[in-house]
């Protein structure tokens, strides 16, 4: 399946809706909710056995999935602003947070679900032009670049992350509610 080339159409999401999906250890799609499919423009049969990266926007930098993989691959959660892409090539923007699942017997993760809602305008006005640097970066020094720049730049601001998106966000009253109720009705 190619990838659809990126257009300037954004599909703006409903703030009452979210969208979930479930991938194993790898990132291979094992299940999407009805929204995700909906608003990806791909059928579930195309979504299901393929890598998440089908819907990978190219104005993201790759050194925010490193830095979420890191994350998820030690079963620790993220939270994380993200562009996406429709087969289409329309754009849409949300917040996303994972939830590892860990096998008990050996202790290694066996799969991710991620649930994702609209992203705040404020969010979005903030993260595209450090996006933008990101990109710009690592296109003429590569990702270990843009990563170096980052922590500059949260450094620089005296902040984690972690810090740094939950107050873009808002997460402590919404977001932090809304994943929190995610986490545990598919648990």
């Amino acid at each position: 399946m190619t990838k659809p080339e990126p257009n300037n159409h954004e599909i703006k999401l409903s703030p009452k809706r979210y969208i979930v999906s479930k991938t194993d250890a790898k990132g291979i799609i094992e299940y999407g909710n009805d929204y995700f499919v909906e608003i990806s423009g791909y059928t579930e049969a195309e979504l299901i056995g393929k890598p998440h990266s089908i819907v990978r926007h190219p104005d993201m930098p790759k050194v925010v999935f490193k830095m979420m993989w890191d994350r998820i691959n030690k079963a620790q959660n993220i939270m994380a602003v993200v562009k996406n892409m429709a087969k289409d090539g329309s754009y849409y923007w949300v917040v996303t947070e994972f939830e590892p699942k860990v096998d008990p017997i050996s202790n290694e993760i066996i799969s991710h679900t991620a649930f994702r809602k609209a992203a705040p305008q404020k969010a979005i006005e903030v993260m595209e032009p450090i996006y933008q640097k990101l990109l710009e970066i690592e296109h003429d020094g590569g990702m270990e670049a843009s990563e170096k720049y980052l922590r500059g730049f949260l450094e620089e601001k005296k902040v984690t992350y972690d810090d740094f998106i939950d107050d873009l966000v808002g997460n402590k009253g919404v977001f932090k509610l809304f994943f929190t109720a995610m986490k545990k009705l598919f648990s």
